[in-house]
């Protein structure tokens, strides 16, 4: 009835034994797990895996010779360092303690910045973020090239006793432009490094400038260090590039002031701060006269080495906005990936941006050897002379970079949009030895164009002015930019050209101070329209609503400068002073720094506008501390140029 038993169960232990082989800790075990792993996964999978580990493997060889290529870079560029080493250079001293840390302070500002919209991004970050390694990297490199420059550099200016002196007064004599086949960079004279051993000691009113320019400093030193511009109200800054303009605008001002901590200090940010591998936009015109204009300026009064290289790197980052069917530059240009463009409203750039590059462009193919910053500037002159669309040499105002061709035909001014074009030039003739014969041609037949068809006098002071012509109608209106004008047309008779020019330079700097004079905070507008009525009770200078704003522009303090400089008459300098204490009256902000003011015509009431310029320390405070100095070995006419940024560089044949 039962079913059998089962059988009794036997376990059993298998060992197998290997000769020559011992136990592992189970790494083989593992290792046969992930192959059967491995095999699991489906042929999709096992793809994905493989490609991603090629794609690890192909990014680990690209950081390699990206490395590689930063310590050969290195390498070259502490043996040009070693070539391009200045004759005898200056010594600058350690700059003494600061009272608080700038940098610092700039993290704290007491108010949000807020957004900027001008031709720029807003609210850029002026040093690249800790997490990025490839500033990092690229910031480590470029101090240790600085170091490897640098230190030879101060041990021979100290065997050599030189020392900081202020103001240099006597570049290289007799400097050529660069030749076909590039030699060994030139180098600046010992004389562009110092001033005189005796330089001659500040009057009253170059006091008076110093300390106006030390007010604006501490406002951007405290409130927007390292940042573009001071918004000295709001006791913060905006951004247009986010390069430091204030900074490098200010670095020659505050050589030819003495002003040595302060120089050293800035100095030392653009040794540290300043880096151009940035993601941005960039105007090629304000770029090119404050940025590489500005360093190049430094290099020459100071003979350090560390601005030529800057302004070097710069002028590479620029070079993409030349490459446009018709070799008329583009306005703008991302320094960071090297992409040129229009503007977004228009494919045309305005003629006064593109022929108001050649100074600083040929200056640096001179210093550097490389023929290519000079070739493309120039080819744009070129280009320009022989177009059709002028009247009696005067130019429209806007050029179109893929035709090459004028554009918006028949309106004609010496304002906004043209104005640098006449400037330029004169000075190109002035900078190349008075060599380049179709320069002065252009030059003098535009003043002739101008005497013809834009001059005219108004009532009741008959004060000589410029106006516009649109379409064959003329317009009694007048920028404040126009008063470069006296001062370029002096310079010019100084250099040999008709002394016509020298009277007409003189009616029309009556009438800039006349734009200041008649106004009641003695501060001149934006804009002005002149009366041509025989009316009486009325100024011969109008102001529309629009137009009554002052931006703490430098034009007409250029022009005082020259007409003193050139005729000694001191009633130029005293209309310089004038104009200072309006500014100081009416625009000094009590926490630092200066502000632009949007009513000229109300004393009371002149609105700030909560924006300092940073052409107010590179232009209109060096113009006036010039204006007020009686040596005229300062930055001599026969020997520098001034770029329309105020920014002087070598004339290449003193004569």
């Amino acid at each position: 009835m039962y079913p059998p038993p089962a059988p009794a169960r036997r376990d059993f232990i298998s060992v197998t034994l290997s000769p020559g082989r011992s136990y592992d800790g189970g790494q083989g075990l593992r290792r046969r797990s992930c192959w059967r792993k491995w095999k699991q996964l489906s042929r999709l999978q096992r793809t994905v895996v493989l490609f991603l580990l090629v794609v690890v493997m192909l990014f680990g060889l690209l950081s390699y010779v990206h490395v590689a290529d930063e310590w050969t870079a290195v390498d070259s560029r502490s043996a040009a360092a070693g070539q391009m080493r200045p004759a005898n250079p200056p010594v600058l001293p350690a700059p003494q303690k600061a009272a608080e840390n700038p940098e610092a302070m700039a993290g704290l500002s007491p108010q949000k910045p807020q957004r900027h919209f001008r031709r720029g991004p807003p609210n850029l970050q002026i040093r690249a973020p800790d997490g990025d390694p490839q500033e990092r990297r690229q910031d480590r490199a470029q101090r240790r090239a600085e170091v490897v420059g640098e230190a030879g550099w101060g041990a021979e200016a100290q065997r050599d006793g030189l020392s900081w002196r202020g103001a240099g007064t006597k570049p290289q004599q007799g400097t050529e432009p660069p030749g076909k086949k590039a030699e060994l960079p030139a180098r600046p004279s010992p004389r562009a490094a110092r001033i005189q051993a005796n330089p001659a000691p500040q009057n009253e009113r170059q006091k008076a400038v110093v300390d106006a320019f030390l007010h604006a400093w501490a406002g951007y030193r405290k409130f927007a260090w390292g940042h573009d511009e001071l918004k000295p109200l709001t006791r913060s800054f905006s951004e247009w590039f986010g390069l430091g303009l204030t900074l490098i605008d200010a670095l020659d001002t505050m050589w030819i002031l003495g002003l040595k901590k302060e120089f050293q200090e800035a100095r030392n940010w653009v040794s540290k701060r300043l880096l151009f591998q940035k993601d941005v936009d960039v105007n090629l015109f304000e770029s090119t006269i404050r940025i590489l204009g500005g360093l190049l300026s430094a290099f020459h009064l100071s003979g350090d080495i560390l601005f030529l290289k800057k302004a070097e790197d710069f002028g590479n980052r620029l070079m993409p906005a030349f490459r446009t069917p018709s070799k008329i530059p583009y306005s703008d240009v991302n320094i960071g990936t090297g992409v040129a463009h229009p503007p977004r409203w228009t494919s045309d750039s305005t003629v006064a941006e593109v022929t108001s590059i050649q100074l600083e462009f040929r200056e640096l193919s001179r210093l550097t050897g490389d023929k290519k910053f000079q070739e493309a500037a120039e080819e744009v002159t070129r280009r320009v002379h022989a177009l059709h669309g002028k009247l009696d040499g005067l130019v429209p105002m806007f050029i179109n970079t893929n035709s090459g061709s004028f554009t918006h035909l028949g309106v004609f001014t010496l304002g906004a949009r043209a104005d640098s074009y006449y400037e330029y030039l004169l000075k190109q003739w002035i900078q190349g030895g008075k060599k380049e014969r179709q320069l002065l041609e252009d030059y003098l037949e535009a003043v002739d164009g101008i005497r013809k068809h834009l001059l005219a006098r108004s009532e009741p002071r008959k004060l000589t002015f410029v106006g516009e012509l649109n379409h064959g109608r003329f317009s009694a209106k007048m920028d404040h930019l126009v008063c470069f004008l006296p001062g370029t047309l002096a310079l010019g008779a100084h250099h040999g050209l008709p002394a016509e020019h020298m009277e007409l330079a003189q009616a029309l700097m009556d009438t800039c101070y006349q734009m200041y004079r008649q106004m009641e905070t003695g501060l001149s507008p934006e804009i002005a329209h002149f009366n041509l009525h025989h009316t009486k009770a009325v100024k011969d200078v109008q102001v529309k609503a629009a137009d009554r704003h002052n931006l703490l522009r430098p034009e007409t303090v250029e022009s005082l400068f020259y007409l003193y400089r050139l005729t000694g008459d001191r009633k130029y300098q005293d209309w310089g002073w004038e104009i200072l204490h309006s500014f100081n009256t009416y625009t000094r902000v009590p926490s630092g720094g200066y502000s632009s003011i949007s009513n000229v015509q109300d004393p009371r009431h002149p609105q700030p506008r909560d924006k300092m310029e940073s052409f107010f320390l590179g232009e209109t405070l060096k113009y006036l501390y010039l204006l007020f100095s009686d040596d005229p070995d300062l930055l001599s006419l026969d020997t520098y140029v001034f770029n329309t940024e105020a920014h002087p560089l070598p004339i290449w044949a003193p004569s």
